[in-house]
Parts: structure tokens; sequence; C-alpha cells
């Protein structure tokens, strides 16, 4: 069996993939890697940046829209789209037969909103009106702005990936609007409670990446001891808490009506460091009613040498204490992730900006 397929088998994790382009729908890459194991797919505006920027695929697309008199901003999106309902039809299959607990699709709203919580709101409904298909997740970032339309949309629900994720407590704040989301819900007439999915993505390898620079620049022994450790803790302790939140009686009250737990979900798994194994946030992230979503490279090497053991709550002693001594060497954890929110936001809408600002320029040689 493969260590994918063995993921979920025995550990009940769900792999993920991060990444989506045109050619995977076009020569079967995508079906492959679904009956390889990958259980459902991510995506955002820096990976259709890659996808489009980087591919004549796309083009004879962009000239019928172009000659249809489209705004770019209506060519992005019907780019997009097209990958996106691809995708959801290629895992429709797996949706139904893992009685919709997995085969999720993930596209994001435009990142110009990640600060506009009624705009975020509008845009995520009516993405899934526009969709119409019951695997599709719409991305929303958990700024403290997005809480409101996360919960929101669970009211409504409406499947909700969260995304942008770097503290404990904007994650608590995030199971809590997912609680309170079901909990409206569960009172609108008909309520399906079964049939609202979300996930809240935690990015870790940002973590690392940016604690570490802070290790390094206060350079004592203490700190230095430190490197590549504060983002594994953070995720075990992100676990404790879902583990937590889903259990008692307020959640066994949902959980009657049918109502499923908002998984983890881990993101950004690729390592940055070379000096860090390449299967480093995957081998220590595995854990029931987890997702761990996965860009191509992670996958191949997972599936060549990863190690498959429930890992994430392995060592919940030893994350609290790396906690307390990061504290205590002088990095500011929230400051941490206060700055990776701030940079994450804006890479997506620099992606997003570039994006469209190449379809306009192509679209000038594609007139007809």
């Amino acid at each position: 069996m493969e260590r994918l397929t063995s993921l979920y088998a025995e550990q009940r994790q769900s792999p993920w993939l991060d990444n989506l382009k045109r050619s995977y729908l076009t020569d079967g890459t995508l079906r492959a890697l679904i009956q390889s194991g990958i259980r459902g797919l991510t995506s955002n505006p820096t990976i259709f940046q890659k996808a489009i920027q980087g591919s004549s695929d796309y083009d004879a697309q962009q000239r019928q829209l172009v000659a249809s008199g489209a705004s770019v901003s209506d060519q992005y999106w019907a780019l997009v789209l097209a990958d996106i309902n691809g995708a959801l039809d290629e895992f429709s299959d797996l949706y139904r037969s893992a009685n919709r607990g997995d085969g999720f699709v993930s596209v994001e709203v435009d990142p110009p909103l990640a600060h506009d919580t009624a705009a975020t709101e509008a845009a995520a409904r009516e993405l899934h009106l526009r969709i119409a298909k019951p695997n599709l997740m719409v991305k929303i970032p958990g700024t403290g702005e997005g809480i409101g339309a996360i919960q929101q949309m669970i009211a409504e629900g409406r499947n909700i990936n969260v995304t942008l994720i770097f503290s404990l407590t904007r994650y608590q704040s995030v199971m809590d609007a997912y609680v309170d989301g079901l909990e409206t819900h569960a009172k609108a007439p008909g309520a399906d409670l079964a049939g609202v999915a979300s996930v809240a993505s935690f990015f870790i390898s940002r973590v690392d990446s940016e604690v570490d620079a802070r290790l390094d620049a206060i350079a004592s022994p203490a700190a230095l001891a430190l490197r590549g450790r504060a983002a594994i803790a953070q995720a075990k302790l992100a676990y404790q808490a879902f583990r937590r939140t889903f259990s008692g009686p307020r959640w066994e009250a949902l959980a009657a009506k049918g109502a499923v737990v908002q998984r983890p979900l881990w993101a950004s798994t690729s390592t940055k460091n070379p000096h860090y194994p390449d299967t480093l946030y995957v081998d220590q992230l595995i854990g029931p009613d987890t997702v761990n979503t996965l860009p191509d490279a992670t996958i191949e090497a997972f599936n060549d040498h990863g190690v498959v053991d429930r890992t994430i709550d392995d060592g919940v002693a030893h994350a609290e204490a790396v906690w307390r001594e990061l504290a205590e060497v002088g990095v500011d954890m929230d400051d941490v992730a206060a700055k990776l929110e701030r940079d994450g936001v804006a890479s997506f809408q620099k992606s997003f900006d570039d994006l469209l600002a190449t379809l306009s320029a192509k679209a000038e040689t594609l007139r007809p």
C-alpha cells in the first residue's frame, strides 16, 4: 500500500494536493493522484498565477473570453473556475464514497477582500452559488475581519476552508466561529448539519522560517537550540485545542444532530530550510481527523521515504516547553503571527495583481 493511502487507512489523516493546473485535468495527472491516495485539493492565487503565467494551456479559453469582451477580472475567474469545476468533477466519486467526508476542492475569494467582512461574505456566497457543487470549499482568510464571514457562511450551511492561520489565539476564534455558525444553522428548517464541512488551515513552514530568523538574530545558545521547533510545537498545541473544542456537552449536542468536526489542516508543509528533512512537516503532524495539503515534491518525497505513524499528539509536554522557551529567549509569537498574516495576505494580493497584469497584457496579443 502506498504511504498516501496508508495515511488515511491507518491514521485517518487525509492527504490533499496543494496544486492545480489545466494540464492536470487534461493529461490524467489529477486522476492518477487520486488513485494514489490524494483525497482533496487546495488552490490559492499564487498557485493559479504559476499555472496560468507558466503555460499556454489557457490561451484558447482566454482568446474566446477576449473575443466576447470579458473584463480581465472576468477572464481570471473564468479560467480559474474552469479548473476548479474540472477538479470538483474528478473528486466527485470520492466525495460520495467518503460519505461527504473528503473529496473537497478549495478556491479562494479575491485577496483584496481579506479585511472586509461584508465583501468577503458576499464573495464567498457568490462562489458557492455560481459553482453549486457540494464538494466545493471556499477559502476565507482567518483574519480578524474574516471571522464574522466564516461564522455567517457556516450558519448558511456552506463549506469553508479557513486559510492563513498563524496563531493559537486566532485558531480558537476560528473554531468558535464554526461552532457558533453550526448552532445557528441547526435552527434552520430542514438543516443538514452532516452536509456542512470545514477545515482550519494552519500554515506550518512559514512559522519556522520567521521564528528561525528571529532566533538567529538573538544568537544565544538557548535561542539557537530552538531553531526548527516552533512550527511543529504550535501544531501539536493546536491539535490539543482542537480536541478540547470538539468534545464536551456543547459539541456533543451538535454531533447528535449530525455535525462533523472542523478538521485542522496543515498547510505550507514543504520545508523551506534545506537542512531540515523534506518530510519533516508531514512525518511529525500525523493524526486522526486532520488534513495535510502537500505540494507535488512533498508528495513524492513522502511516498518515497515518509513514515506513517501517529505523531501529532506525541511529545505534547515537549511542545509546551518549547513554547515557554521561545518566550523566555525573547520571541514574541503573537508578533510572529501578526507579521505572517500581513505577509500572507500581501503575498496572495501580489500574485493576484501580477496575474491580472499578465492576463491584460496577453489579452492584447489574443485579440482577433
